[in-house]
C-alpha cells in the first residue's frame, strides 16, 4: 500500500500547518479562549478563505470533495495548534450529516455556506442518561401541521453556544432504545422555546446543554425521511471518530517534543536528565505509543469514506480506542516527565494533556469503544 501523499496533499497539509504556526501560538490561544465566543472568529475566517472549511464537502456545491485522507491533514494540524474552533463539528460532522440526509433545496442552500464560512453547524445526539448510544434518544417530536414540536434535552453540545444551527436527534416513533423512529432536526437556537447553557470544558473550548420546550419546527427542516436518520449518524460520527483521532495524534505529538526538549535541556547532578536511561526508556515509550496511534489513525482515515460495513466499524472502534490509551499514557508521563511545571497554566504541555483528556470522552471513551469492538468481532 502506498502511504505518501499526493502533491495536492502535501499542498494542503502545508497550508494548514503555515497557517497554526504563524496565527495560532500558544499565547495568541489563550486570549482567543478569553473572547465571547470561546474561539477567534478570525482564524475561523482565515480557515475559509483557505478552503479548508470546504475540504469534504462535494465539489457540486464548492468543496473539494476530499476525503479521510484530506480531513486527517486538516485536522492534525489543529491538534498540534491546541486550536478551540469548532471544526470538527461544523465541517465535518454536521456537514457530513446534511450531505447525507438532506434535500436538494437544503444542500443548495447550506452547504456553499458551510464551506465558506458563513455559518456553523453543531450537533446535538448525547442526552443525559444515553451514555454515547445514539439510538438511546428520549428528545421527542410530535407531528403537527406545518411541521413538528420538539421537547426534550441534549448534554455538552460541543460548539453549540456560538452555532447558527444545531443538528438535534429526536425521536418521531418507538420506545426510548428502539433503532427506528429517531430523526434529525435543525434548530434555530434562536427559536421560541430553546434555551442553551453554555459552559468551559476542562481543556479550554466551549460547550452547552440544550433545553427544547415544545419548539416548533418547520418541515423543510427535518433531514431525510422521518425516523430513518440513525444509519446516517452512526456513519456520520464514524467520519467524526476519524477525525478526531488525527487531532489527538496532533497533540501527542507536541507533547512529546516538548517533553523531549525539556530533557535535552532541564539538568540535575550537572547533566542533562535526558542522560538517564530511566527517563530515555520512558521516552521511547511515549514515541511508541505515538506511532501506534498515528498508524491506526491512517487506517481510520483509509476507511472514514468507505461503503458501512463491520469492517468499517471495527476499524473505527479500533482506533479510537488506541488513540484515547495512547493519549492518556503520552500525557501522564509528559507531565510525569516535566514534574511541576507540567501542570502549570502558563506552560502549554498542561493544555495538551486536557485536550487529550476531553477528546478520550467524546463521541464514545475507551471502554464504550472496546466493547463495541468486541461485539462486532462476536457478530462476525
Amino acid at each position: 500500500m502506498n502511504f505518501n501523499l499526493t502533491d495536492e496533499q502535501r499542498m494542503l497539509q502545508q497550508a494548514i500547518s503555515r497557517l497554526v504556526r504563524t496565527e495560532y501560538g500558544f499565547e495568541h490561544r489563550q486570549s482567543f479562549s478569553a473572547l465571547a465566543e470561546g474561539f477567534s472568529s478570525a482564524f475561523w475566517q482565515q480557515l475559509s478563505e483557505l478552503g479548508l472549511c470546504a475540504v469534504a464537502l462535494p465539489e457540486a456545491y464548492g468543496g473539494f470533495g476530499g476525503g479521510g485522507v484530506e480531513v486527517m491533514l486538516v485536522m492534525t494540524e489543529l491538534g498540534r495548534g491546541l486550536t478551540l474552533e469548532p471544526y470538527l463539528q461544523s465541517a465535518v460532522l454536521g456537514s457530513g450529516l446534511l450531505a447525507q440526509l438532506g434535500s436538494e433545496a437544503q444542500l443548495d442552500h447550506w452547504l456553499p455556506r458551510l464551506g465558506s464560512g458563513e455559518v456553523r453547524f453543531a450537533v446535538a445526539f448525547e442526552e443525559p442518561q444515553n451514555h454515547y448510544q445514539l439510538h438511546a434518544v428520549q428528545t421527542h417530536a410530535e407531528r403537527v401541521e406545518g411541521g413538528w414540536r420538539l421537547s426534550g434535552r441534549k448534554a455538552v453540545v460541543m460548539g453549540g453556544h456560538a452555532a447558527d444551527q444545531i443538528l438535534v436527534s429526536a425521536r418521531v416513533a418507538g420506545a426510548s432504545h428502539d433503532p427506528h423512529g429517531i430523526s434529525v432536526f435543525m434548530v434555530d437556537p434562536e427559536a421560541a422555546g430553546v434555551a442553551r447553557r453554555a459552559y468551559p470544558t476542562m481543556d479550554g473550548r466551549r460547550a452547552s446543554d440544550l433545553f427544547l420546550d415544545d419548539v416548533f419546527i418547520g418541515a423543510e427542516h427535518l433531514l431525510g425521511e422521518p425516523g430513518e436518520a440513525l444509519a446516517a449518524m452512526r456513519y456520520q460520527q464514524g467520519r467524526a471518530i476519524a477525525a478526531q483521532c488525527a487531532d489527538m495524534v496532533g497533540a501527542m505529538q507536541v507533547a512529546c517534543e516538548l517533553t523531549l526538549d525539556y530533557l535535552k535541556t532541564r539538568r540535575q547532578f550537572g547533566q542533562p536528565i535526558g542522560q538517564f536511561q530511566a527517563l530515555q526508556h520512558r521516552m521511547v515509550d511515549m514515541q511508541t505509543e505515538l506511532e501506534l496511534a498515528t498508524s491506526m489513525t491512517v487506517l481510520a482515515a483509509s476507511y472514514a469514506d468507505a461503503d458501512e460495513s463491520t469492517e468499517r466499524s471495527r476499524a473505527l472502534a479500533a482506533a479510537k480506542y488506541i488513540c484515547v490509551r495512547a493519549g492518556r499514557y503520552i500525557a501522564e508521563q509528559a507531565i510525569q516527565l516535566h514534574g511541576g511545571i507540567g501542570l502549570t497554566w502558563e506552560y502549554s504541555l498542561g493544555h495538551y494533556a486536557k485536550r487529550l483528556v476531553m477528546a478520550s470522552h467524546e463521541l464514545g471513551d475507551d471502554d464504550h469503544h472496546l466493547d463495541a469492538y468486541a461485539a462486532l468481532i462476536e457478530a462476525a
